[in-house]
């Protein structure tokens, strides 16, 4: 009888260019790289341990999301402030406000059932202070709200806000304090929709993403010390 064969890691699964952009993302979102910061990509790939090349490429990638600037003469400069992090948490806040109402409006006992459950397993992960299941469980419990909601074109629209939900939620609830105050948000949240009340579920959501937002401001720009700027090549020395 051949042995049972463990899963493999997602994470091994992502590619170095995938890793390198997830990384300078990540320090981008949480402030680590501060904005107004100049890249120096030799030095960046040094630190980071890579060639310049996906480096390259994931610059590239970070200035389509509008996270940095390319600018003649002068090399890559962080774009990604608090007033950006504001804009989108209240970007955010309006769709997903919206989505709970239309969902309140359409779901069923099985939509019920879904979302209790997982408002059962994130209360779990936060007793036992796993972040990692907290996160991964947020994540589902608003896909679950989008999915009862129906709310095809809201969603296409929410996957743009994706990738700087995902840090910043890494970047809030690594705190219990705060995980436990979410997980009493999404109770309420789940109350309303359980209710089938789209006022409760709309003003409860809007409420949540909005707190969550300025947490985000609050824990990657305010009372931080700018991140220093990496020093500029010759090249890019203004």
């Amino acid at each position: 009888m051949s042995s049972k064969l463990e899963p493999v890691d997602p994470a091994l699964l992502k590619g170095l260019r995938e890793h390198v952009h997830d990384r300078l993302r990540r320090a981008i979102i949480s402030g680590e790289l501060a904005a107004g910061s100049w890249l120096n990509e030799r030095s960046m790939a040094e630190q980071l341990g890579v060639s310049t090349t996906p480096l390259k490429e994931a610059l590239r990638r970070l200035e389509a999301e509008g996270l940095v600037a390319t600018e003649p003469r002068r090399g890559v400069r962080v774009t990604f402030d608090a007033a950006q992090a504001e804009e989108m948490g209240l970007a955010r806040a309006a769709l997903e406000a919206m989505i709970a109402r239309m969902a309140a409006e359409r779901i069923d006992d099985a939509g019920v059932e879904l979302l209790r459950d997982c408002i059962d397993r994130m209360a779990q992960a936060t007793a036992t202070g796993d972040v990692a299941a907290t996160i991964d469980l947020n994540e589902e419990f608003h896909d679950a709200i989008h999915d009862v909601s129906g709310c095809r074109y809201l969603h296409r629209l929410m996957l743009g806000q994706r990738v700087y939900v995902h840090t910043a939620r890494h970047v809030i609830l690594g705190e219990q304090e705060e995980r436990e105050r979410a997980l009493a948000e999404h109770r309420a949240i789940f109350e309303a929709l359980s209710r089938r009340d789209p006022d409760a579920a709309e003003a409860a959501m809007r409420s949540h993403v909005l707190r969550s937002a300025r947490r985000h401001v609050q824990t990657a720009f305010e009372g931080r010390t700018p991140a220093q700027d990496i020093p500029a090549s010759k090249e890019q020395t203004p």
